[in-house]
């Protein structure tokens, strides 16, 4: 029997890009992703397209900006028009199985609006069988999980993150949860038995979804205390919140609104109050998090060998946005600043033809939106025309592309989303909450539909400090930002039927010279 090509994305929620031990964070336990980089390929500076989860996860799983999908918000329906990664793989014969979520809100238009999904975050992707659904808002299937294995569960199955003793909020004490009945272990657990339960000759693609180390920020015991306090930096922000603030007035805004309680189970008041040692609290509960997601993809891992499978199966793991974790004395995912869009990357092919670029560490830009025409490729299926990214397999074989991309790029809407689609800051209007940033190694430039502007020259201030947009000195560098932005974004315009044209002799494709569809079938329009 032929074997079978299959795929295990890994895509976690909110882990940062600089946060693994082979990039020599001192605070980042992971083994097992950096022997897994060790024999595959790190892509170090890979970014995702937006924040948070609704739209970061649209352009990861269908290829597309989000200018084009235009999910622009959690809550936000994804147009039924598009296709999917799991679309086109069931297209292909490979069965796309799903452990974790994806925060999809359906087309209204193909459901009506009367359907339960709306009353949700988001729900699954078109196309993807579901083996293990975690909901993002009353994690209905992991507290029965808990529940069956005799843990006691509380009336909000959120209160298991609270601190197993002394109040709510940053705290050294483990979370009440222990480390066997974690959402971490869930995942795991459910990946493990996939695998066990997977067939020679059947092709698969996993999406294997990790809740971690998405807030709150508490870990269970013993992960809770696997990093030392000394090894985890402080973080990277002005001297005061005031020097911060003003860089704009919105990272004023939102330095002034975030609550504990997002953060924090069941925690009270703004987080601009919080003390230095309680950030490092924090950002040791996030590590720690990081290290117990290490050692359950080790788990996986092994399953994955002791299934014969190794071999044959296409490794990604990824995130499908970052974290502020108080650098620039904000959290969450939000804004412009890199640590919210700049995302682990690493990618293990088994074929004989990737065995010399093992190890290797990409320093050139990539996108999530490459994911999905990456793994088409390597299962040998068609990438629609419709796709924003770009096969990333010639990089695992060893090869450097002579044209590729020197910028990276990422939305953010200001614009409410769940749970509250009515909040708006600064009195922006809901047609004018968009933001769009284009990152090169030279400067970053961020253009809001309502809002001055935001440019760093990143040779002179990597750390993203000033704010050199409304410096007369800097107009040229602004003007040449701001072109370069509008010229990208015309090219990228959603181009799904772009190449075709009527011609006297019948449909014809204007990339290939004298070209006709006709007769070529449905392969004739990707």
């Amino acid at each position: 029997m032929a074997r079978s090509r299959n795929v295990l994305l890994i895509v976690t929620d909110q882990w940062r890009g600089d946060s693994l031990g082979l990039l020599g964070h001192p605070a980042a336990r992971t083994p097992n992703l950096d022997a897994l980089a060790r024999d595959g390929v790190l892509f170090r500076r890979h970014f995702g397209q937006s924040a948070p989860c609704g739209p970061a996860r649209a352009s990861l799983l269908t290829g597309l900006y989000v200018m084009n999908h235009r999910v622009v918000a959690n809550g936000v329906p994804l147009d039924a028009r598009h296709t999917n990664l799991a679309l086109e793989a069931r297209r292909g014969g490979v069965d796309p199985a799903l452990i974790g979520y994806t925060t999809t809100i359906p087309d209204p238009r193909a459901v009506g609006t009367q359907d339960a999904r709306f009353a949700e975050i988001g729900d699954v992707m078109d196309g993807w069988r579901v083996v293990a659904h975690f909901d993002e808002v009353e994690f209905r299937n992991w507290a029965a999980w808990v529940a069956h294995r005799g843990h006691p569960v509380p009336e909000d199955p959120q209160d298991l993150w609270r601190p197993a003793e002394g109040p709510s909020g940053p705290s050294a004490a483990p979370a009440r949860i222990p480390t066997a009945l974690s959402d971490t272990a869930w995942s795991a657990e459910h990946a493990v038995e996939f695998l066990r339960g997977t067939r020679p000759g059947r092709p698969w693609l996993l999406h294997l979804g990790f809740f971690r180390p998405h807030p709150p920020f508490a870990a269970p015991a013993p992960w809770h205390e696997a990093v030392a306090m000394d090894s985890i930096p402080p973080p990277l922000r002005a001297a005061t919140a005031a020097a911060e603030a003003a860089q704009h007035p919105l990272l004023a805004h939102w330095l002034s609104t975030q609550k504990r309680g997002s953060y924090f189970q069941g925690a009270e008041g703004p987080m601009a109050t919080l003390t230095d040692a309680e950030v490092a609290l924090a950002r040791r509960a996030y590590f720690g998090l990081i290290a117990e997601l290490d050692d359950a993809m080790g788990r996986v891992l092994a399953a994955l060998r002791a299934g014969g499978q190794w071999d044959d199966t296409l490794i990604v793991f990824t995130s499908d946005h970052g974290e502020q974790l108080g650098d620039h004395g904000l959290f969450g995912k939000l804004g412009w600043f890199d640590q919210s869009y700049h995302l682990p990357l690493i990618i293990r092919d088994p074929d004989a033809a990737a065995a010399g670029a093992r190890g290797r560490v990409v320093e050139a830009f990539t996108e999530s939106v490459d994911l999905m025409p990456t793994l088409l490729d390597w299962l040998g299926l068609p990438v629609p025309r419709a796709c924003d990214g770009l096969s990333l397999r010639p990089w695992l074989h060893g090869a450097t592309p002579s044209a590729w991309r020197d910028a990276v790029h990422y939305e953010y809407d200001l614009r409410g989303g769940w749970p509250d689609p009515w909040r708006m800051p600064l009195g922006i209007g809901v047609d004018e909450a968009a933001m769009a940033a284009m990152r090169t190694a030279r400067w970053k430039y961020v253009h809001f539909a309502a809002l001055q502007p935001v440019l760093y020259d990143l040779e002179a201030d990597p750390q993203e400090m000033r704010n050199i947009a409304g410096d007369p000195a800097s107009a040229g560098l602004l003007a040449e930002a701001a072109g370069r932005m509008l010229s990208w974004r015309m090219a990228h315009a959603d181009r799904t039927l772009t190449h075709l044209s009527a011609t006297p002799r019948g449909l014809a494709d204007r990339r290939v010279p004298g070209g006709v569809v006709a007769g070529r079938g449905a392969g004739g329009l990707s």
